[in-house]
C-alpha cells in the first residue's frame, strides 16, 4: 500500500498530492492518504464518492486517512 501523508501541509492544499497520487497509480494499486484538514478530508471523500471509487475512513484523533484501491 502507498501512502501519502498530508499533515501539516501548509504551502498548497493537501488535496494536490492526493489527487496526484490518484492519477499517477496503476490499477489495482492501493493507496492510504492521511490528512488532518476536515476540509480537504471531506472534498476528497466527495471527489472519490463522485469517481465511484470505494473507499474506507478512519479517524485518529485528529488525523483522517482514506484507504481505497485504483480501479479502471
Amino acid at each position: 500500500m502507498k501512502t501519502i501523508d498530508t499533515r501539516g501541509q501548509t504551502q498548497y492544499s493537501p488535496l494536490i498530492p492526493a489527487i496526484k497520487a490518484l492519477c499517477e497509480a496503476k490499477e489495482g494499486e492501493k493507496l492510504e492518504i492521511i490528512m488532518n484538514n476536515a476540509d480537504a478530508f471531506n472534498e476528497l471523500k466527495s471527489y472519490l464518492a463522485e469517481q465511484k471509487i470505494g473507499f474506507r475512513e478512519i479517524y485518529d484523533g485528529e488525523q483522517m486517512s482514506v484507504q481505497f484501491t485504483v480501479g479502471k
